[in-house]
């Protein structure tokens, strides 16, 4: 049966593209989430948990309030299905989150506090001293966890089925691989996810950087790991800690975990704008720079031939800016001298 993404929800089916720039090999698709209300795939998650518990709230006849933590898109994605809905929504960034991303939860409609060092700090300041204090018999108040829920990863899901009609069916077992960036783990479970739902043992190539090596970390030590210090440039992957089901995860379905360096995220933040026109977080430059790596892509595919397909999950992300870019260039060029 054809799947189609609704119109009546908070985020959209996305297109499957070819990228001329990076099929030197074989064929390379995006599956371009950086076209979401948000401008991540994050609403497809966070605007499905939405959806689900609201769908459970309205019943008990109070006012609904948002409320989430977040790096920043995350935030952006609640407070964006907030707006899409009609609710009031509150998002806490830390310290970390530009300007940028807090202006633009802002014109959303949502309220936004500033508090903590990193989002582990955002999210027990929400929780403890925000969330707790509400009125329960005034308020429901929905807690949307940015990547740790099962109806996140059910949301994210969604982008395999779209991926499973997009392909021609005469293709789907020419796809080898697919390449996802990997933070706090909710992408790759609703990839996982996905893949399990339509039958698919398709291996996932899950990256992160060297400064957060969440998952990583994790299937090397065999259990989550909570790391004290989380500075990368890809600020969107940087999670203290895996989502326990991204390792069981791991175990369950074709995994192979790589760690590139944070310089290697802005090169694929760069290439991505010189040859797609297209700007992107560095978090989703790390896939991009996977991609265009026939070595890695080997290592976790096997030998791949032109008639083979690899599929990108271009993540996205609101935080870049051009004057980003410029400045990427000049530390990528200085790094080379």
């Amino acid at each position: 049966m054809t799947f189609r993404t609704p119109t009546n929800l908070p985020y959209v089916e996305t297109p499957l593209v070819k990228s001329a720039e990076l099929s030197k090999i074989c064929d390379v698709y995006l599956k371009c989430e950086f076209t979401q209300p948000s401008g991540s795939f994050k609403s497809r998650g966070l605007g499905h948990l939405i959806q689900k518990s609201l769908e459970e709230a309205q019943s008990l006849n109070k006012k609904i309030h948002l409320f989430t933590s977040s790096g920043g898109n995350a935030g952006l994605a609640a407070s964006t299905a907030g707006s899409f809905y009609n609710l009031p929504c509150t998002v806490v960034l830390p310290i970390t989150t530009k300007l940028r991303m807090k202006e633009k939860i802002e014109r959303t409609g949502a309220e936004v506090i500033i508090q903590g060092k990193h989002w582990g700090e955002a999210d027990e300041f929400l929780r403890n001293e925000i969330i707790a204090k509400v009125d329960l018999n005034e308020i429901v108040p929905i807690y949307c966890h940015p990547f740790d829920h099962e109806l996140i990863w059910e949301g994210h899901s969604t982008m395999i089925d779209e991926i499973v009609y997009q392909i021609p069916e005469s293709k789907i077992s020419k796809i080898k691989g697919i390449v996802c960036s990997v933070g706090g783990g909710g992408l790759y479970n609703g990839v996982v996810r996905g893949l399990i739902k339509n039958g698919l043992e398709i291996p996932v190539l899950a990256v992160e950087t060297e400064n957060a090596p969440t998952l990583h970390s994790a299937i090397e030590a065999g259990k989550v790991v909570y790391l004290s210090d989380v500075k990368t440039v890809a600020t969107s992957l940087a999670s203290p800690y895996i989502s326990s089901k991204s390792l069981e995860n791991s175990k369950a379905h074709p995994t192979h975990s790589i760690l590139i360096t944070d310089n290697n995220s802005l090169e694929g933040v760069v290439s991505f704008a010189n040859h797609h026109n297209i700007i992107v977080e560095p978090a989703c430059g790390a896939s991009i720079f996977a991609a265009d790596n026939l070595s890695l892509l080997e290592k976790a595919f096997g030998k791949l031939s032109k008639d083979d397909i690899v599929i990108v999950i271009a993540c996205g992300g609101s935080a870049t800016t051009y004057g980003d870019i410029v400045k990427y260039q000049k530390i990528l060029i200085d790094e080379h001298k």
